[in-house]
């Protein structure tokens, strides 16, 4: 039965090439098979590493070596999982594309949308979105089990996991509605304006994208996440009084200081801020003040600070816009390209959702190369944040915040470099603990951009 199934999908995939004016087919599955052999390669060195016994020179003095084989034996068994997932979603990709289970999806929500709404073909919006629902909701229950082994078993095994298999029901239950609430709409408006755009439609769909995303960077935070976390704000005392000291240090425009109970999940600790202009907000995850102290969380939020400062949030959310604009255009020009359907099991029709589908499923080789651009930058910021605090007066309050944030969040202790690199935004312990005993000296004070 396996060598039929791998004979059916090769013969599929000679055909195709034979039949195709461009071998859209065997082009996307043979970089899908490159990347993902040379990201395997690269969780292979990382792997090996996880496997060492011998605690690193730099850490000597910061971590013990029983500290040292608990983050050890936990990044052992999250890479296991990646790859597991990592392999089986390469073939379960595979099979949806060689099979044609795309179009035979596309066939169901024609039918369905007949037989339910009365509606026929000329109704493509609703179609599409009847399709992407399938598909997200497919996907998700695919992955449903590897989430659920991460959670219950990797997690629990290492004392992160707080949640109860009802909770965790219950957030996939709410979380699938929400996406359904905010992206049916969503598409529902790219598609229009994908079709009624004329010639340039990607300018107008690229602007329609940035409304969109302002809008959820303010959504989100204050409608979404409290459907999963209660936000409750931090109680008068001696760390409220020292982060709006800081806050006030740097102009930082504070109005409101919240804790979340994070502690509801998961083990793990961390600490943000959002808003616009001169509403800006301070969440602080109760697992970090729980084993922080006040200097250390402060430091922590110095840190947080110099992003805001040096507008690192904004230059790459803009660089992630003009990467989008860039896809647009790209796709603009191949939209019309029928070979793309046909290639991929479409024949009859051309939906033009489906053909953004198709286009990203091309496009994502580049996404992984940007990718890595965009973590190079990230991580050239994460220096500058350290330096930030650090000229605040928080260097060893940071040093001590973050070797306590790497202990108690099991992170990798003895990365592989080319790992590192190609997958990490933030530096490695070891390199920001250096980089803060240097004491970089950097201008605390910019011109700031909302």
């Amino acid at each position: 039965m396996v060598a039929t199934t791998f004979g059916n999908f090769y013969h599929s995939l000679i055909s195709r090439q034979e039949e195709d004016a461009f071998p859209y087919m065997n082009t996307l599955l043979g970089c899908k098979y490159l990347f993902f052999f040379w990201e395997q390669y690269i969780l292979y060195r990382h792997y090996r590493n996880l496997c060492s016994k011998v605690l690193p020179t730099a850490l000597k003095g910061y971590v013990s070596e029983e500290q040292f084989r608990k983050a050890q034996a936990y990044g052992r068994d999250k890479t296991r999982c990646s790859f597991s997932k990592a392999t089986f979603s390469l073939v379960q990709e595979s099979l949806w594309l060689t099979c044609d289970v795309l179009p035979w999806l596309w066939g169901v929500s024609g039918r369905i949308m007949f037989r339910f709404l009365g509606l026929d073909s000329k109704h493509e919006i609703v179609q599409s979105l009847i399709f992407f629902q399938f598909k997200c909701c497919a996907e998700a229950l695919i992955e449903l089990p590897f989430d659920f082994h991460e959670i219950f078993v990797i997690e629990e095994r290492h004392g992160f996991n707080k949640q109860s298999w009802k909770l965790f029901i219950s957030d996939f239950v709410v979380k699938t509605l929400v996406q359904a609430v905010f992206e049916m709409p969503f598409y529902a408006g790219l598609i229009k304006v994908f079709k009624t755009g004329g010639p340039n439609f990607y300018i107008y769909a690229w602007l329609f994208v940035v409304a969109f995303q302002l809008l959820m960077t303010t959504v989100y935070p204050t409608v979404i996440m409290p459907l999963f976390n209660t936000f409750t704000p931090l109680p008068k005392g001696e760390l409220n009084s020292m982060i709006e000291a800081l806050a006030n240090s740097v102009q930082f425009p504070l109005q409101k200081l919240f804790v979340v109970d994070g502690s509801k999940r998961s083990g793990h600790s961390n600490a943000y801020f959002y808003g616009f202009f001169k509403n800006r907000r301070i969440v602080l995850f109760d697992t970090l003040l729980e084993h922080s102290s006040n200097h250390e969380t402060c430091a922590v939020l110095a840190h947080e600070l110099g992003h805001w400062n040096y507008n690192h949030s904004f230059n790459l959310l803009a660089g992630s816009l003009f990467e989008i604009f860039i896809a647009f255009f790209l796709f603009s020009r191949i939209i019309s390209n029928k070979d793309l359907f046909t290639s991929f099991g479409f024949s009859h029709s051309t939906p033009t959702l489906v053909g953004y589908i198709l286009f990203e499923f091309l496009y994502a080789p580049v996404s992984k190369i940007t990718g890595f651009f965009r973590n190079t930058v990230a991580r050239q910021y994460e220096f500058l944040a350290d330096a930030f605090a650090c000229d605040l007066g928080y260097a060893s309050s940071l040093s001590s915040g973050l070797i306590k944030l790497q202990l108690k969040n099991l992170e990798n202790m003895n990365p592989d470099w080319l790992y590192s690199v190609y997958h990490r935004n933030h530096p490695e312990l070891v390199e920001r603990l250096n980089a803060i005993k240097q004491r970089v000296t950097i201008p605390s004070k910019t011109n700031k951009t909302d």
